[in-house]
């Protein structure tokens, strides 16, 4: 049987490369930057003023002129106003240009202004104080934000302000989720005693939405022949298949045998873990990739973000984020010789630690109980007894 380490190798070992598209960059929130964004002009591109108040000539106060004369007001946006005489100041509003005739603000609360005339009273006036330099931040064709990066709101900021409509950002592969078994139904439908409605299928579809993957649905019947038929088509059509179910050792598990006869190879099947141990992982000579999932919706839940979210990280180009550590909250014992991912709710004491508290559930088939948890405590399969205290991986969804 592989274990949880070699697998994870084996499937970071299957990284693609889907190439680019043009995205508005509006919408490119997530993805990930294939492109260098640089600034198209100096950041500021002016000397912006900081605060509201009076801009003078520094010279004047160094020659002891402490009231001047209000020549003109300047909001944000206006062009430059000019003073002519040293005695001269022009009211002035956060974000306007600094006029090339002056050289400091003073805030209005450190000025006094009537009928047109402002008078000083702070004796602590700095030369180009309450100012934000032109290029202060980033000079013209200065690299703002790096390939690689995920597209955050701040990255949006910064290619409004380059004037970046559209941003180059790596594809996402064409995902198909695939489900099987005679005993599910559509979500509309009602089901007999025998059967259960269709879940996981929403479930991954769901989690792929939030990475920026609009995956398709697809059902497969209990019958060889259609398995077979349906899984060529995907291998033919998409660049991953995330299969949910049908990979034990059922009598009517017939995927397995499918993927054999269509010759995807196979990189494992069986991962020393629970939930999730029945996990078969192969690739294809068309370039497409497979994840086949246990059917039970914990186990797909943990291996789809244990396994796949880590594989798309790779992908992208995204680096290894560290691992997160929790201590564990009280006792738990677990007996199978398997790494156990133990369901955890997490909270902070105050030591400022992360502390994971199981939340038991009935096993891989308890969905419901993923409702009230959000993360996965990673516990090492060559034990079976973990106390209160100690510090173990945590997997957070």
């Amino acid at each position: 049987m592989t274990t949880v380490e070699e697998a994870e190798k084996l499937v970071l070992a299957q990284t693609r490369n889907y190439g680019t598209q043009s995205l508005p960059f509006e919408q490119a929130l997530g993805y990930v930057l294939a492109e260098d964004l640089k600034a198209d002009r100096d950041l500021p591109p002016f000397n912006r003023v900081t605060m509201d108040g009076i801009a003078i000539k520094y010279a004047a106060i160094e020659n002891g002129i402490q009231v001047f004369r209000v020549k003109a007001t300047q909001a944000a946006g206006d062009e430059p106003v000019q003073i002519d005489e040293s005695d001269e100041c022009i009211e002035i509003m956060t974000g306007a240009v600094l006029p090339l005739s002056v050289d400091t603000v003073i805030r209005y609360e450190d000025v006094k202004i009537s009928d047109g005339i402002a008078t000083l009273h702070a004796l602590d006036i700095k030369k180009g104080q309450n100012l934000h330099l032109q290029g202060a931040d980033k000079k013209q064709y200065d690299v703002i934000a790096s390939s690689g990066q995920p597209v955050s709101p701040a990255i949006i900021s910064v290619a409004a302000s380059v004037g970046k409509t559209h941003l180059l950002v790596k594809k996402m592969p064409r995902v198909v989720v695939i489900s099987s078994g005679d005993e599910l139904v559509d979500v509309h439908e009602t089901p007999l005693p025998y059967q259960i409605r269709k879940s996981n299928s929403y479930t991954v579809k769901a989690v792929l939405k939030q990475h920026h993957i609009d995956a398709d649905i697809l059902h497969i019947p209990d019958e060889p022949a259609v398995t077979r038929e349906q899984i060529q088509h995907c291998l033919n059509n998409y660049d991953v298949l995330l299969l949910s179910g049908g990979i034990s050792m059922g009598k009517f598990d017939y995927i397995p045998q499918a993927l054999e006869e269509l010759k995807v190879e196979k990189l494992f099947h069986k991962v020393a873990q629970r939930p999730g141990k029945p996990f078969w992982f192969g690739r294809h000579d068309t370039g497409a990739l497979v994840f086949a999932f246990p059917g039970n919706p914990v186990a797909t839940f943990m291996c789809l973000h244990r396994y796949f979210l880590l594989w798309l990280n790779a992908t992208l180009g995204l680096p290894l984020k560290p691992p997160t550590y929790a201590v564990l909250g009280k006792d738990f014992t677990f007996q199978p010789a398997l790494q156990y991912y133990l369901q955890v709710k997490l909270q902070s004491n105050e030591l400022g630690q992360l502390i994971a508290m199981p939340v038991e559930g009935n096993g891989s088939g308890d969905f419901a109980n993923l409702a009230d948890t959000e993360a996965f405590l990673q516990l090492p399969l060559e034990r079976n007894e973990f106390k209160a205290g100690e510090v173990f991986k945590v997997w957070r969804f």
